[in-house]
């Protein structure tokens, strides 16, 4: 990231370099058509306002020369030059002319009153042909429903590029990514820090210039995102629901249960011990996740603060142990069957079954909880001192 030309506004009424309170970032990649119109708008809103501040174009290598306009326009251009919407939000309301720069004094007065973050909602003020339909009433809905479930942010349109948020709070959302994913990562992080977001109304106008936004590949990338930020539902619930499953199949078939109108045996039983296997070690690795985020990623998950207090490596062993343990005794009761049988015919598959499912379960466990207890192993922040 560097600065290679630098200008200063005197918006507010004279404000002095270096003194803005309110930096308007504007993302810019090829837009020549519009980059000097939404500037100057920018310019004038703060001065209309008697703002002190000024606007900084993150350019994320323009070939249009979009730079150059900028700096004449009376913005401070910072050059980022790995590409992606995050990377040009890291490094400085897109540079489309779809927002109204007119609302950024409601965006700061929202500041005023102690929001730390303030997001637009676009979703009921959008103009026509300014956002495809396929956005307005799949994606954007779809995604913004997933989010909100996922985290309970509240956020009614979490994809607007319009939003506001106090300089002091960036550092403690640590934002990482660099695509058009960024969007969710901030709204995802401001809701494990429990900031005080809030929204605000906004209009959506036609853009002008090319779109950069690829619609199944960067709506996959927010859907991947949201699922690898959130272990409960894409590790501990479906991994539950699996091993739930599974040990009700196993029970039916061993109690020969009638179901559907018929009885379910062998193949049944191979069914449930698949999932109760899988299901066991996708809680595993859910388990995992929640600690890792806990201790290297400074996530906050109460239900996971919870279990670990309660919880313990030792618990984890008991526990693991019990359930092989029952598995190597109902092997042993159907060998010394065998045994008194003379090693003749034996007919206990189902039995056998269950006794493998469950020495194999009890060895995920096992080893599962040892590595739970590795993770737990935090090197302290400073080098210790001699």
């Amino acid at each position: 990231m560097s600065t290679t030309e630098t200008t200063r506004h005197p918006a507010g009424g004279g404000s002095q370099p270096g003194r803005a309170s309110v930096s308007v970032v504007i993302p810019c990649l090829n837009e020549a058509e519009n980059i000097e119109t939404c500037v100057a708008r920018a310019l004038a809103v703060l001065d209309e306002h008697d703002i002190p501040g000024e606007v900084v174009v993150a350019d994320n290598g323009s070939e249009d020369g979009s730079p150059e306009l900028a700096v004449k326009s009376g913005a401070r251009v910072i050059h980022e030059p790995r590409r992606g919407y995050g990377s040009a939000y890291l490094a400085g309301l897109d540079a489309d002319l779809t927002y109204d720069f007119e609302d950024i004094p409601a965006f700061v007065a929202k500041l005023d009153e102690g929001a730390q973050m303030v997001i637009g909602d676009r979703m009921d003020n959008i103009h026509p042909g300014a956002m495809p339909w396929l956005h307005r009433y799949v994606g954007n809905p779809v995604l913004t429903g997933i989010l909100n479930t996922f985290f309970r942010t509240g956020v009614k349109d979490a994809h607007c590029g319009m939003r506001a948020l106090r300089r002091d709070v960036l550092p403690t959302l640590d934002l990482r990514t660099t695509g058009m994913e960024f969007a969710s990562e901030m709204v995802i992080r401001a809701s494990k820090r429990d900031l005080d977001i809030r929204q605000i109304p906004i209009e959506y106008h036609p853009r002008g210039g090319e779109s950069k936004l690829s619609s199944f590949r960067d709506g996959w990338r927010h859907l991947r995102f949201l699922l690898v930020h959130s272990p409960t539902w894409l590790f501990i619930i479906p991994g539950a629901a699996m091993a739930g499953i599974g040990t009700l199949i196993a029970l039916t078939v061993l109690t020969d249960v009638n179901l559907l109108g018929r009885e379910w045996d062998l193949h049944a039983m191979i069914a449930g011990a698949l999932l109760m296997i899988v299901g066991t070690q996708v809680l595993a690795l859910g388990l995992c996740a929640h600690a890792y985020g806990t201790y290297y990623m400074g996530d906050q998950d109460p239900w996971f603060d919870r279990m670990r207090a309660r919880f313990s490596l030792e618990h984890g062993l008991l526990l693991g142990g019990a359930i092989g343990l029952a598995g190597f005794v109902i092997a042993a009761v159907i060998l010394g069957t065998w045994i008194g049988r003379g090693f003749g015919e034996l007919s206990e598959t189902r039995l056998a079954l269950v006794a493998a499912t469950l020495m194999i379960v009890g060895v995920q466990i096992v080893f599962s909880s040892f590595l739970l207890s590795i993770l737990g192993l935090r090197r302290p922040r400073q080098p210790l001192q001699p």
